[in-house]
This record gives C-alpha cells, sequence and structure tokens, in this order.
C-alpha cells in the first residue's frame, strides 16, 4: 500500500496518505514552533481529519493557548486532547528531574499508544533539517505495524520560513523569545545562533527523543 507514497512529500503524500489509509488515518502534532505548517497542509487536504495533540501536563501555556488558536484560524474539525492517566501524572510529578526518559514515557508514549489504537497510518511533522536522529528520515516508514508518514522530511528552514510567510500562519508566540523546537517547559530553553533547532530540547543530556517516534508505540515497558 505504501509503494505509491515513497515518492511524495508535502501536500500530495497527506493527500495520497488519505486516501490510501481512509478511516484509519490521525495526525500528531505538538503544536510547537513549526507545527503550523503541517496542519496548514493537513487542512488544505481535510479538515476532518484527526489531530492528536499531546498535553502533557508540563506544557508552556503559551503552547496550550496557541493550539486553540491554530486550530480554529485553520478550521480543524477534528481535535483531539490525549492526557496521560491521574497515576500516570501522580507517578511521574518531577520525574524530569531525575528520569526524563521514564517522565516521557508516562506523560508520552503511553497517553499516544492507546489514543492510536484502531490507526493503522500516522502523519507526523518531522524534518531532517533538525539533525540528530532525523538526519536520516525517510518520508515513509513502517514502524511496529504502523505506517509512519513525514511529509516535511525534506523540507528545510527556508522551506518553513517560505511558507509561513506565504500563506501567512500564525506563529508560537514562544518563537520570538529564541525557542525553535517546543516541548515541555522544564526540559526545553531558547536556542543560540548556530546551534540546531532542537539542541534546545533536554540540554545538557544525551536525550534527543522523547520516545513516541523511536519506539513502536503501545510497546512501552515497566
Amino acid at each position: 500500500m505504501t509503494s505509491g507514497l515513497v515518492h511524495l512529500e508535502g501536500k500530495e503524500l497527506i493527500a495520497a496518505a488519505a486516501q490510501a489509509f481512509a478511516g484509519r488515518i490521525a495526525v500528531t502534532s505538538s503544536f510547537g514552533a513549526e507545527s503550523a505548517i503541517l496542519l496548514d497542509l493537513v487542512a488544505q487536504v481535510d479538515r476532518s481529519l484527526p489531530v492528536l495533540f499531546l498535553d502533557t501536563g508540563e506544557l508552556f501555556d503559551e503552547t496550550l493557548a496557541y493550539s486553540r488558536a491554530l486550530a480554529g484560524f485553520l478550521g480543524l474539525a477534528d481535535l483531539r486532547v490525549v492526557r496521560p492517566e491521574p497515576a500516570e501524572l501522580k507517578e511521574a510529578e518531577d520525574l524530569w528531574r531525575t528520569d526524563a526518559d521514564r517522565c516521557c514515557e508516562l506523560r508520552k508514549v503511553r497517553p499516544l499508544a492507546r489514543a492510536v489504537e484502531g490507526f493503522t497510518a500516522l502523519i507526523d511533522g518531522r524534518k531532517r533539517a533538525h539533525g540528530f536522529e532525523r538526519d536520516q528520515l525517510f518520508s515513509v516508514q513502517e514502524v511496529g505495524g504502523v505506517t509512519k508518514l513525514s511529509p516535511l522530511a525534506n523540507w528545510s528552514e527556508a522551506d518553513i520560513e517560505a511558507h509561513f510567510v506565504a500563506r501567512n500562519l500564525p506563529r508560537h508566540p514562544l518563537l520570538a523569545k529564541g525557542y525553535r523546537s517546543i516541548g515541555c517547559w522544564p526540559c526545553t530553553r531558547p536556542t543560540t545562533p548556530g546551534e540546531p533547532a532542537r539542541a534546545g530540547r533536554w540540554a545538557g543530556s544525551a536525550k534527543t527523543e522523547c520516545g513516541i517516534h523511536t519506539s513502536p508505540l503501545g510497546t512501552a515497558k515497566d
């Protein structure tokens, strides 16, 4: 089913995948620094595609406000806010200080694994330009029985900026403060000139990913 998708990108990949996986495809979005680009392309194809937004309980207030504003601006018709269970939140309280991987598992990996049950294809906004583990990213991948689609995999920073301008898309308010990749507030800092966009995530550690893109969903272990 994916053979006809591997040479596509951007809006064309989203449109083809929405047809190939009709009723079994969703979009995952952090409503972060560049999320408006992917969501704008999705809205141009089909505003009714489910958009899964992880509210970890530690997001910036600006991100929560931006998610509502951007969804309204684009007319997204099926925004689904995904949250950890109360027991997961209780276990994860202040865990970011001592075990960031476990914190991400409880606040992100497990909640998303539950939310994607029934979907066989997931669209995300990852790009090679972000570097680290993403510099060899393919636009179409099979991971744990799920087709992962990254329509922006080959887009450069210049491509992203040009689309923001051409489409007059609203920007995340923290961009003006130097945040180029935005996750949970305890583990995100602004970047300095010359740093990769994701250098501000888990700064000072070897960690570069939360786990939702690097582990098959539904396989988190105790």
